[in-house]
């Protein structure tokens, strides 16, 4: 990141929701049936080959809790809400823990999914408890929050430790306070800062020795923690850290990490394949950082963020479809993934809702 784009990302930008497209909940609801969300589509098409996955619902439940949020008399994503909790709770084995894949035929291929998996489920639920658009739902989803939280503190990975740390920050707001499940985020954050320190060097301030996927949701789960238990250290960490990832994706626009060989220490940063989630997770860090700290540089980011779904880009091209209200799938050498798969078009939905809310607050 040069002095430029360093003194841009400093200043506010211009930016209101008279630029944003209009809301086009079509492609989410054509990707959902009585089941849940499909995973994959091909071209627009949803693409009941690849079935479902938990992942995918618990995004589908976290973009449904926000849209009913913009527009409480939204019957429509109200009644898509009801589909990815019913999944949820139908993936949820008896000793807690979560499956992950269900194939179209209703036949799931794995007795337990991964923790990344787990903790984006975790995420969904604490935002539902916290702010659901009914008592009754928040009552289901508290239900299936208790049953796996047992296993929360069991958790090894880090996208699964730091998507579990913003879900259950979320049950603390909910019924502050709660000192047992503040002493969980702080053992789970604890976890995180080790990891921190053991792969920090003076020229690598991450908590791995590789940047890949999802980077921000790191930083934003100590945000998270530090909110809920007060503890320097955790936002040291997380501005520290994210500070490094800035300046790794940063340029004259905003470029993800590749998933075409990432960036491990070292080593060269991959520029492609560039996906939504990505942004999604800057869009979330700056909206938590914004709330901590007022500083107007973080919406400027956010926004920066948010517009590469637009064509602020390397290719200038719009991932996001107006026609269809779907989102390609990445950004690629060649152009964009055609292909309007769940996970992409929720990333952008998420984060439009996000930034939306942000404007209008």
């Amino acid at each position: 990141m040069n002095t430029d784009d360093t003194l841009l990302l400093s200043q506010p930008a211009l930016f209101t929701i008279s630029q944003m497209p209009d809301l086009n909940f079509k492609h989410i609801s054509n990707l959902t049936d009585k089941t849940g969300i499909i995973q994959h589509a091909l071209f627009a098409m949803p693409n009941r080959k690849e079935g479902y996955c938990i992942d995918d619902n618990a995004r589908a439940l976290l973009f449904a809790v926000w849209a009913c949020k913009n527009n409480k008399r939204d019957q429509i994503t109200h009644d898509l809400l009801l589909v990815y909790l019913s999944f949820i709770h139908y993936m949820q084995s008896e000793d807690g823990y979560f499956r992950n894949f269900l194939s179209y035929t209703m036949t799931a291929t794995e007795d337990r999914g991964s923790e990344d998996s787990f903790g984006r489920t975790m995420m969904a639920l604490g935002y539902l408890i916290n702010e659901g658009p009914s008592h009754l739902l928040t009552r289901t989803a508290h239900g299936i929050f208790t049953k796996a939280y047992p296993h929360v503190n069991k958790l090894t990975s880090l996208r699964g430790i730091a998507n579990t740390i913003v879900g259950i920050s979320q049950i603390i707001k909910y019924q502050y306070p709660d000192d047992r499940k503040r002493n969980m985020v702080i053992n789970l954050a604890d976890k995180m800062v080790a990891m921190y320190k053991h792969s920090k060097s003076s020229d690598w301030h991450w908590f791995e020795p590789i940047l890949t996927y999802d980077n921000a949701m790191l930083p934003l789960a100590l945000l998270n923690a530090f909110e809920v238990t007060q503890q320097d250290e955790f936002l040291t960490i997380a501005f520290e850290s994210m500070a490094f990832l800035e300046s790794k994706v940063f340029y004259d626009t905003f470029r993800p990490i590749g998933n075409l060989g990432w960036h491990k220490q070292g080593g060269p940063i991959a520029t492609f394949d560039q996906q939504g989630i990505d942004a999604m997770a800057m869009v979330l860090f700056y909206q938590q950082a914004f709330r901590l700290t007022g500083e107007q540089l973080y919406l400027a980011r956010m926004y920066k963020c948010y517009q590469w779904f637009l064509g602020d880009n390397d290719m200038g091209l719009s991932l996001y479809d107006f026609s269809t209200g779907g989102c390609a799938d990445g950004l690629h050498t060649e152009g964009i993934n055609l292909n309007q798969g769940a996970e992409s078009t929720l990333a952008y939905w998420i984060s439009h809702l996000v930034v939306a809310s942000t404007l209008s607050a």
